[in-house]
């Protein structure tokens, strides 16, 4: 029996015993359910786990249009992608891969095309998952990202209301504190990790607030994030099997204590508040989430990265490409009125997820190519934001650009991402405290970027932050 049948079996048991058996415990039984299964079974029946070495990437002129492969997770690390995707865009905008370590696909490259697969969720599925890779054996979650009309607007809706504009209004004054307090808080004077002590802080409070999790052990949720978007099978990172359903069982275990915990106060007629646990408490549709083990970690999980890397990664890009266009930095200063549309310009350049993925339902023609049914295809937002049949000097980092908010990362249709206004809104206030206090801020030597086929992000950036004389 192949392994993905014995999951079958297995999946709905786990989701029966949901309301019996903490869920912590459900993940720490697959998990030794898996590992017996690696033991016992011959290797034939078990799904290989890719393993990364990395390697110089070769220059892009030197393959063959069949042998490029755009899913090999050190392109961004070795910050090779640029040269990669205009190659595919000019020569093969729909470029099929047949061996690649996550199996077939199909890239999509340039800004319409995407848009069209995007938009056609009757020709192009989001199910079952959104990266490249698929979820590991015993974790295959369910997320609303990764779900098809009705059912992704059923869940979507419940968790919109956290980004609506009533309490957009309210999380302002929260988030323009702890931009001021964290950005008071560097170390002038000394070369520091940008990454650490301001990306990742400021998004770790604000996911902290949006799940209303514990301030004092706030850094679990970036590390958490962190684990999740390193998983070799899923995104090309080099996270193992124990660590990951360690993580997963701590993971749940704590999510779902704040939820028995709201579900506790709903139950005793207390109001509850806008946090993304008492929204999909709320709804009629979600609130029995925690009965599906893994559509609550799945929507746990999506919520959770969506609002760690994009963000972070966007604060730490914005800073980076003004070290490189230091002329933009000079007409920002000039005019800070400007900062809104930096902040989309920053978000293109950037491209913080660099795809998502989708499988094709029927037999489409797209740009000459024929995909077949169940082929497997990624949207590259990331090429789409350079394309040059779209975005005039797509990589030249321009603060006043025309149009700027008409960039792909966050997507097209039904699936455009839900937190979008949150994430400008956080950008625009960092960087409206930024000028209040610094001079310049200059990036020391080169950043070191992060290991991913999915997260185009950085792991340490070093700077020296020189304050406004006053």
């Amino acid at each position: 029996m192949k392994s993905t049948n014995l999951n079958k079996l297995i999946t709905p048991l786990s989701n029966k015993a949901a309301k019996l058996i903490p869920l912590d415990k459900q993940i720490r039984g697959m998990h030794l359910y898996q590992k017996t299964k690696r033991k016992v079974l011959p290797e034939r029946y078990l799904r290989k786990i890719p393993t990364f070495v990395e390697a110089p990437i070769p220059d892009v002129e030197t393959l063959a249009i069949e042998d490029i492969d755009v899913s090999n997770p050190f392109l961004f690390k070795q910050n090779k992608w640029q040269s990669y995707f205009k190659r595919l865009r000019d020569e093969c905008p729909v470029h099929y891969q047949a061996s690649s370590p996550f199996g077939p696909f199909w890239s999509v490259t340039r800004y319409e095309d995407i848009v069209f697969v995007d938009k056609h969720h009757d020709l192009f599925s989001a199910e079952p998952i959104i990266s490249i890779g698929d979820s590991p054996d015993g974790l295959e979650i369910e997320t609303f990202i990764a779900m098809d009309p009705p059912k992704h607007d059923e869940q979507r809706i419940a968790v919109q209301g956290v980004v609506a504009p009533k309490n957009l209004k309210e999380l302002e004054s929260v988030i323009r504190g702890h931009a001021a307090e964290i950005l008071d808080n560097v170390p002038v004077g000394e070369t520091f990790n940008w990454v650490e002590h301001v990306s990742v802080e400021l998004t770790t409070r604000m996911l902290a607030t949006l799940f209303d999790y514990p301030f004092d052990r706030r850094h679990k949720l970036p590390y958490w994030s962190d684990i999740v978007t390193g998983i070799p099978e899923t995104f090309g990172g080099t996270v193992d099997s124990d660590l990951m359903f360690n993580v997963a069982a701590e993971a749940v275990r704590e999510m779902s204590g704040i939820w028995r915990r709201k579900e506790a106060q709903k139950a005793a007629g207390e109001p509850l508040g806008y946090d993304l646990i008492s929204l999909l408490l709320s709804n009629d549709n979600t609130k029995d989430m925690i009965d599906r083990p893994m559509e609550f970690l799945g929507n746990f999980v999506l919520l959770l990265v969506g609002g760690n890397d994009t963000t972070r990664n966007s604060i730490t890009g914005g800073v980076h490409a003004l070290n490189q266009f230091p002329d933009e930095f000079k007409k920002l200063k000039r005019d800070p009125s400007l900062i809104p549309n930096m902040v989309s310009e920053i978000i293109r350049w950037q491209t913080p997820l660099a795809y998502m993925r989708r499988m094709a339902k029927e037999e489409v023609v797209l740009n000459g190519q024929t995909i077949k049914k169940g082929d497997k295809v990624l949207m590259w937002y990331v090429s789409g934001n350079r394309d040059e049949r779209r975005i005039e000097q797509p990589d030249q980092f321009i603060i006043d650009r025309k149009n700027a908010r008409n960039h792909l990362s966050f997507g097209f249709g039904t699936h455009r991402c839900m937190g979008n206004r949150l994430a400008e809104m956080q950008l625009r206030i960092i960087w409206e405290e930024i000028l209040k206090r610094f001079e310049h801020i200059e990036v020391v030597g080169e950043p070191e970027l992060v290991q991913s086929t999915f997260v185009k992000g950085y792991s340490k950036m070093m700077v020296n932050v020189t304050p406004i004389a006053h």
